[in-house]
């Protein structure tokens, strides 16, 4: 898929064979390390989700070609240092990541609260607050964060319709069109 700069992105993959790309929780750590060092200098980030065997990000490409550079940096990197740590061989993902380019408003509000519903719908968790690897929380929080935060508040009318509209379960079979 080409990918144009300005434009926003659902970033997806998982684990070859549906296998685990996370196998203890320092691997999360390294894997958001890695995202900030190769890819975010070239886009923003409205939401991200990582599950043990997938992951997904929800953001706009600032700069294209240092992008899809820091991607592919990105994958390798994590790549390797999983492989070399747990005495592994052959590929993680299963296959090259997968892109969709969001496309329209209601893509827009639906992917957020769908990457952040992966865990409770996943029963991975009782709350989505209760899910360490999702930028659900850093909406809630006053810390500093990496995501676009107040824009995409503003975008959902401000905290509490974000709140509300996240506990819209996920409906996968409306959702499936823009997936």
């Amino acid at each position: 898929m080409k990918i144009n700069p300005n434009a926003c992105y659902h970033l997806y993959n998982r684990g070859n064979n549906k296998d685990l790309i996370f196998f203890e929780e320092e691997n999360y750590s390294y894997f958001l390390h890695q995202f900030k060092k190769h890819v975010l200098p070239f886009c923003d980030v409205f939401a991200y989700c990582l599950m043990p065997n997938h992951f997904h990000f929800f953001i706009r490409v600032n700069d294209k070609d240092p992008f899809e550079r820091g991607l592919k940096n990105f994958f390798i990197s994590y790549s390797k240092a999983i492989n070399k740590k747990y005495n592994r061989v052959g590929s993680l993902f299963q296959g090259r990541y997968k892109i969709s380019e969001i496309t329209s408003n209601s893509y827009f509000t639906k992917i957020i609260a769908y990457i952040h519903q992966n865990p409770f719908v996943a029963n991975l968790v009782k709350s989505l607050g209760g899910y360490k690897y999702s930028s659900y929380n850093a909406y809630l929080s006053n810390k500093e964060t990496v995501v676009c935060k107040y824009e995409v508040l503003d975008w959902f009318g401000g905290l509490e319709s974000f709140i509300e509209n996240h506990k819209i379960i996920a409906n996968d079979r409306a959702l499936s069109e823009y997936l």
